[in-house]
């Protein structure tokens, strides 16, 4: 990976819809090429997906909250397939420490969060933070610009 291609890196994550004629200006390359390295990046596994970034509570879901999820290891194996088919949940991660989950749920009330939070200790104890305000909203990942 070379400038050029962390430097398109940085571009799509600040607009994933530039067109491939206005990122080819900004790094003086032509549009085929630009679509080369990014088909590359793309294989790489290095791009993953382009997003639209939509709020929540414009869509009804006010609430946001954080849960973190105890739970013995055997339980990983009934708890993976639950927790993948509910649309509530943005993320699901693996974590060290006291609980073995940490989940972003956003649901359009408090109600349907404790439903849901009751419904998750099925799998063992939870402790949730309901999110108040975000001053440092999700950001791209840092991208050097040494090669």
């Amino acid at each position: 990976m070379d400038k050029i291609d962390r430097k398109l890196l940085k571009l799509l994550q600040q607009n994933a819809r530039y067109s491939l004629k206005q990122l080819a200006e900004k790094v003086y390359l032509s549009s085929p090429a630009v679509a080369a390295r990014i088909e590359k990046m793309e294989e790489e596994g290095i791009i993953v997906g382009y997003h639209a970034d939509i709020n929540p509570e414009r869509m009804g879901y006010h609430i946001t909250a954080f849960i973190n999820l105890e739970m013995a290891p055997q339980q990983k194996a009934s708890f993976l397939p639950y927790i993948t088919g509910v649309p509530n949940v943005l993320e699901c991660s693996t974590v060290s420490g006291n609980y073995a989950m940490l989940l972003k749920v956003t649901f359009p009330s408090t109600s349907d969060l404790d439903v849901f939070i009751g419904q998750l200790q099925k799998f063992g104890h939870t402790e949730t933070q309901i999110v108040f305000s975000v001053p440092v909203p999700h950001r791209g990942v840092v991208i050097s610009d040494e090669v």
